[in-house]
């Protein structure tokens, strides 16, 4: 297997630094390094020009169109049989590429991906943001490792797949759509006879968002195109993708109730949040990061929930179709 490492990235060389940082320390070097600059005013060309001394690194700058365009941009210039993805505000333990060599070559697999975690480093509001997105109790723990009921699909932040499933695919749907991208290629490779696989080992360290704000707008993001896809994809519609609308609908009928009828309907909210927090201080061993990691899972929640709604009102209530995929395959 020849590795290629594909990273579009928009307007972020402080967080490329990171990245390049960990690249540089890999066990195992034996891959090439493409990055591919999607439009951004602040480039990180000479960044990257002071670590090809030590990665193999292509540097390509295109007009801005968005991560799916980049990273089809990036595929169709990598030199490798095997291609790998991350996001630019990723970090990769030192010993990355070397377990997923040894993954892959004593137990080949087309399409893979790995969880992703917090460093001890990073800042309280990132581990609790890292806690929201990974905990049992918000995301049933799937995107922190957990193997899913039904068949795994890999996101971007780590991801890898074979030259057959390239050929066979083309690479990523190219539309405008972001994010959820990634989950029409995951659900394409699958559909095409693929197997896909979680390979818990190859885990990484992913920063997220530095503001609760920027977050909302990330998850709410997710929710939406989550109703997008399942629209084209009914079939991998499941019952749990309603949860957090019911969540933030429920939440907020309880704590009406509570304040003005009886304060006994609170109480399943309350006993959520103090589940939440509960499991978010034994895992940090931070007051302030459980009071953080509360936070964030009630924004996750409903984000998720709301950016769901929103989808569904303005596709079947007010007929709009903000992206222009209603009524085409995003592979047409």
């Amino acid at each position: 297997m020849k590795f290629s490492i594909i990273i579009p990235v928009y307007n972020r060389p402080d967080e490329m630094k990171e990245l390049l940082d960990s690249l540089a320390v890999q066990t195992d070097k034996d891959f090439e390094l493409v990055v591919v600059e999607d439009g951004s005013s602040i480039k990180s060309e000479v960044l990257c020009d002071t670590y090809r001394d030590r990665i193999h690194i292509s540097y390509f700058y295109k007009q801005n169109e968005g991560p799916s365009i980049g990273r089809n941009y990036g595929l169709a210039r990598a030199k490798g049989n095997y291609f790998l993805f991350f996001d630019s505000d990723c970090i990769l333990p030192p010993q990355y590429m070397q377990t997923i060599h040894k993954e892959l070559s004593e137990n080949f697999v087309d399409c893979y991906g790995g969880p992703d975690g917090a460093m001890n480093d990073f800042s309280d509001f990132q581990k609790a943001v890292s806690y929201a997105m990974t905990s049992f109790f918000t995301t049933g723990g799937i995107r922190g490792g957990k193997q899913q009921v039904h068949q795994f699909h890999p996101r971007s932040f780590n991801l890898g797949f074979s030259k057959a499933v390239y050929e066979n695919t083309g690479g990523f749907p190219v539309t405008t759509m972001h994010p959820g991208e990634d989950m029409v290629f995951a659900i394409e490779v699958i559909k095409r006879g693929f197997e896909t696989r979680l390979v818990r080992d190859a885990y990484v360290f992913h920063k997220r968002r530095v503001s609760f704000k920027k977050f909302y707008k990330q998850v709410f993001g997710f929710g939406k195109t989550r109703y997008i896809i399942s629209k084209h994809y009914p079939e991998t519609f499941k019952i749990f993708f309603l949860f957090p609308s019911l969540f933030a609908i429920g939440t907020i009928g309880a704590l009406v109730l509570g304040l003005a009828v009886h304060r006994i309907f609170a109480f399943p909210v309350l006993l959520y949040a103090f589940l939440v927090f509960a499991d978010a201080l034994t895992k940090n061993k931070s007051f302030t990061i459980a009071i953080k990691a509360l936070a964030a899972s009630f924004v996750q929640l409903f984000a998720y929930g709301i950016g769901f709604m929103d989808a569904a009102w303005k596709h079947k209530v007010l007929g709009k179709d903000e992206f222009g995929v209603f009524g085409k395959g995003f592979y047409e």
